[in-house]
């Protein structure tokens, strides 16, 4: 029996239905491209790159999305290829490479050939969810943030990424852009923080969320307050806040190695349910 020839296409607007139908299937897992989705509607002048469908026939089989972030959804190795053959056409215009570690992985094994090398390539993420209660009682003094925060708030925004990403937000003149997105979670009420006397000790957002679920990023504990229970406390008031405001499921995905993070999200609750890697330019 002949199989279907399979095809890759750019996605539009009439597509949504569809994709959105697709990425449903693992709703948890593919948040992010739901959300990039569902709020630009596909349009190239707001995803600010594209999404590509890997199609058998008249069926979509999986999508990527490719912006400042190339993003497998829903992606088996044939298609995984398909894409690392589309980004090696067009060049590298990505500074990430993220998503489940199979699909990265068989992209990443072709691009690696003709790409720079990586800055730093984390592989075995856990990415974890929880849906229900956390399993410790919330840090009451967490809160949704405010605009009269941002201030305040901005400063620890800037900390927690350099630390995680390893280079400032604010170099090559990005600080305008990194505030306005730090401002544009404040109002949307995704960013959460325990701000005392002025200080923020813990603080963490939602970066993406849908209709099933939710992304939380950012988790940071003031360094000299570390070691205090503070993350653990504070994380279960983001899970409680954001089940009850954002979405019904809270999902997030950590570094291997960062062991007293995932001791962290063991102690609230998550439970890991697929694993991812990613590669950073």
């Amino acid at each position: 029996m002949l199989r279907t020839q399979r095809s890759l296409r750019v996605l539009g607007p009439d597509d949504l239905p569809e994709v959105t139908g697709l990425l449903a299937r693992d709703p948890v897992v593919n948040v992010v491209t739901d959300y990039r989705a569902r709020t630009t509607q596909l349009q190239p002048r707001w995803l600010n790159g594209e999404v590509w469908g890997c199609y058998e026939g008249d069926t979509l089989l999986s999508v990527c999305h490719s912006a400042a972030n190339l993003i497998p959804a829903m992606a088996d190795t044939a298609a995984a290829e398909q894409f690392a053959g589309r980004a090696l056409s067009q060049g590298r215009r990505c500074s990430t490479i993220l998503g489940p570690e199979d699909a990265v992985e068989t992209m990443w094994e072709r691009l690696r050939h003709t790409w720079a090398p990586p800055r730093e390539v984390r592989r075995g993420q856990p990415h974890l969810e929880i849906a229900g209660e956390p399993a410790v009682r919330p840090d009451p003094a967490v809160r949704r943030c405010t605009m009269a925060d941002l201030d305040v708030l901005y400063p620890a925004c800037v900390a927690m990424y350099t630390e995680e990403v390893g280079v400032s937000p604010e170099e090559h003149g990005g600080a305008s852009l990194y505030r306005a997105r730090v401002a544009q979670l404040v109002s949307r009420g995704w960013s959460f923080a325990r701000i005392d006397n002025g200080r923020v000790l813990f603080k963490a957002e939602v970066a993406a969320a849908s209709p099933h679920a939710c992304q939380v990023q950012g988790v940071y504990v003031d360094p000299e307050f570390r070691g205090q229970g503070l993350g653990v406390v504070g994380m279960a008031a983001v899970v409680e806040l954001a089940l009850r405001h954002v979405a019904p499921v809270v999902s997030l995905y950590v570094n291997e190695h960062n062991t007293p993070a995932r001791r962290v999200y063991e102690r609230v609750g998550f439970r890991q349910t697929a694993t991812f890697t990613t590669i950073m330019f």
